[in-house]
C-alpha cells in the first residue's frame, strides 16, 4: 500500500507542479468492516497532505438477537488521490461512492446514505410510496464481510457465544452506500426523517464544511 500512495502522491504532485493546474478537489465515502476501514485510515493519513479524514463512524444496529458491526469514513481533498481509493476499497471488499465537486452545483439536496441492503431496499420502497421525488447518483455495495454478534441480552456463556459467531458470520451481510439527490426542498425532511427512523446512516452535504 505504500508503495501505491507514493505512486499516486507523485502523479498528483507532476499535475499540480504546473502552476496554471488548479487542483480540483472532491469527497469520498467508504464502507465495511473495522479493518478495511482502518486501511483506508492509514491510507489517509500517509497522504495526510493532499487530503484528510472529515470523519469516521463505528456502527453497532441490533438486529434481533444480532449485533450488526461496520464502520464508514468520509475523506476530502486532492481528487486524484480520492480515486486511488476506490481500487484499494474494492479489492478489499468494502462499498465506495465518490462525490466530485460538480455534484454540489448540478445537484440539488445532495445526501449519501449508509445502511445494510435490505434496509436501504425497504426505505427506498418507503420513499417511492411517500411520492417523495429523489435520484440516485451512484450505488456501492460491499463484497467482504461485516462483523455479526449475539448481543449481550443473549444470556449465554461467551464460549458457547464465540463458538456460534462463525455461523452467523457466514451469512454476509451486505452494506450499500448510496448518493442521492432530492428534488424539492420541501422534501428533504420527511426523506431524511423516513431514512433515520429505518437506521440508515445519512450525511447532508448542507452540513459538511471544508477548509480550503
Amino acid at each position: 500500500m505504500i508503495v501505491d500512495n507514493i505512486r499516486v502522491l507523485r502523479q498528483a504532485a507532476k499535475v499540480t507542479s504546473d502552476s496554471n493546474y488548479k487542483i480540483d478537489k472532491s469527497w469520498c465515502v467508504i464502507a465495511g468492516n473495522v479493518d478495511l476501514v482502518d486501511e483506508m485510515a492509514y491510507k489517509a493519513i500517509l497522504s495526510t497532505a493532499n487530503v484528510k479524514i472529515l470523519f469516521r463512524e463505528h456502527v453497532v444496529l441490533k438486529d434481533g438477537k444480532l449485533d450488526k458491526k461496520f464502520d464508514f469514513i468520509m475523506i476530502y481533498g486532492n481528487s486524484i488521490i480520492i480515486n486511488d481509493f476506490k481500487r484499494q476499497t474494492k479489492n478489499l471488499g468494502g462499498a465506495y461512492v465518490h462525490i466530485p465537486r460538480k455534484y454540489l452545483s448540478d445537484e440539488s439536496n445532495l445526501m449519501v446514505l449508509v445502511a445494510p441492503d435490505d434496509v436501504m431496499k425497504y426505505a427506498a420502497s418507503t420513499f417511492e410510496k411517500s411520492k417523495i421525488p429523489f435520484k440516485i447518483l451512484q450505488e456501492s455495495q460491499t463484497t467482504g464481510f461485516i462483523d455479526v454478534d449475539i448481543n449481550n441480552e443473549v444470556r449465554l456463556p461467551n464460549f458457547i457465544k464465540n463458538a456460534l459467531k462463525p455461523f452467523y458470520n457466514a451469512n454476509e451481510v451486505v452494506l450499500t452506500a448510496l448518493v442521492v439527490s432530492v428534488e424539492k426542498d420541501e422534501h428533504v425532511g420527511k426523506f431524511q426523517s423516513i431514512a433515520t427512523s429505518n437506521r440508515i446512516f445519512v450525511i447532508d452535504f448542507k452540513d459538511i464544511v471544508t477548509e480550503e
